[in-house]
């Protein structure tokens, strides 16, 4: 009576596997044998890895599907053929598990993950927390009362949830690959706001969220006026985040975080507004907002030496640019050198443009090229990495090798910003080792 997950080293399958095996339930799945970053967190819970066979589906299992897999894979199709065995879609299956608990859910374009990670380090110290996030963590406590879920939009899987609270961060056209346009886009989000039961918590500055009509109490936080909560005499600098959070004009609590970047301020007030309408106190609010430590590839920093490596999953233009404004604002002394590895084809199509003028504001730009197994949607879509490097000047073509670490070192002291939903990390590694020996080499 096992639950296996098809594809377990996806970011959301490996969280929701976590939270099962905390929920003391016996929890295997099946994966590519390359290695996944995700794969720690399983294996630090003894969660066992199979390589992909029909033959991994038993009697009596209880089967999650990964939402990148069809009925055409031999797992999927064994799963469904034996009428023993229960089958869920990720998302479907968490729809379920959101019933059992006060629910929130964390939707947006931007900063779900992040949002998510401080919301859960905030709430619990209020009550026990449960938390799914797309950084490939889960955890459920056995006496949790709230579960935070990171809810994405891409081919609205976020449709099967009807959670009790929602933080909604921003709307920006993205998934261009699935939405037709930026109408089609809205409309999911409509559907989603639809299905909130009890309160809805939403960036007031952002104009596309000012479009939807909202048929529970709405909460508004933001940078300007007309917001419920606001930020005001707001610092940033190197040694991160002062703002002031007022709500309904007055001032509720001063806030001072090591965090830099305008996501990490909008989004910490986000949470500020939501745990607040919980009942939380203004100064507990704060102290949660101070513990938290960061989640997995959301602007991970690591000093070697004169250089600092950041890793981060940004892979759409807006978020390249909050990126390189916060390593610019936390670094001020060192040149930014920006790394992007696009993918999906789409995407860059439909943005090239804006791709471009947001990397061209680093001080050097590198790119590495689409994942081999990237695909194109359909013959439209023409664009290759050439024509991204055509429109940057001076950008440089890598690889994940020895090599390309090499040609990066040289370019220090610098910021390193890694930025990719793919495994551009792994040449963030290889440029870490090449540092570390120089710095020991130095120092012999």
């Amino acid at each position: 009576m096992a639950y296996h997950f098809i594809g377990i080293k996806g970011t959301g399958m490996a969280a929701l596997a976590e939270i099962l095996h905390d929920e003391k339930k016996e929890v295997r799945g099946s994966d590519i044998e390359k290695y996944i970053f995700t794969q720690d967190g399983l294996e630090q819970r003894g969660i066992e890895i199979l390589p992909f066979s029909k033959d991994n589906i038993q009697n009596g299992d209880t089967v999650i599907i990964g939402l990148s897999f069809d009925e055409k894979h031999p797992e999927v199709k064994a799963a469904l053929d034996n009428p023993t065995v229960k089958t869920y879609y990720y998302n479907d299956y968490l729809g379920h598990l959101l019933e059992r608990y006060t629910s929130i859910c964390v939707a947006g374009t931007h900063g779900k993950s992040t949002t998510t990670g401080i919301l859960s380090t905030v709430l619990a110290k209020s009550e026990s927390t449960g938390f799914l996030i797309g950084d490939g963590h889960g955890h459920m406590p056995e006496d949790a009362k709230n579960f935070i879920l990171e809810s994405c939009e891409f081919k609205r899987h976020f449709l099967a949830y009807r959670p009790d609270y929602a933080i909604i961060t921003n709307i920006e056209l993205d998934h261009i690959d699935y939405y037709k346009d930026m109408d089609d886009y809205l409309s999911a989000f409509q559907s989603f706001v639809d299905q909130i039961k009890t309160c809805a918590v939403i960036c007031g500055d952002d104009p596309y969220l000012k479009k939807l009509n909202y048929p529970v109490k709405t909460i508004r936080y933001g940078l300007y006026e007309g917001n419920d909560f606001r930020a005001l005499n707001v610092y940033q600098g190197e040694d991160g985040i002062e703002y002031d959070v007022y709500h309904d004009g007055k001032l509720l609590q001063h806030v001072s975080l090591s965090e830099t970047g305008y996501p990490f301020l909008i989004n910490s007030l986000g949470v500020f507004a939501l745990s607040y309408t919980l009942g939380m106190k203004p100064e507990v609010i704060e102290e949660g907002l101070q513990e938290y430590k960061g989640i997995n590839r959301r602007f991970v920093e690591e000093k070697v030496g004169a250089s600092v490596l950041i890793d981060d999953y940004a892979h759409h233009p807006t978020a390249i640019e909050y990126m390189i404004d916060a390593a610019r604002k936390r670094y001020p002394s060192l040149k930014v050198v920006a790394l992007y590895k696009p993918d999906r084809y789409s995407r860059l199509q439909y943005f090239l443009d804006r791709f471009a003028s947001a990397l061209s504001k680093a001080d050097q730009v590198c790119l590495l090229d689409f994942p081999a197994n990237a695909k194109r949607e359909d013959e439209t879509i023409t664009v290759t990495i050439q024509d991204l490097l055509d429109k940057i000047e001076n950008a440089k073509l890598l690889k994940i090798d020895e090599e390309s670490a090499a040609v990066l070192k040289e370019m220090g002291p610098a910021v390193y910003l890694f930025m990719s939903s793919k495994d551009i990390y792994l040449l963030k590694d290889l440029l870490k080792e090449q540092l570390e020996k120089e710095v020991q080499e130095e120092a012999e």
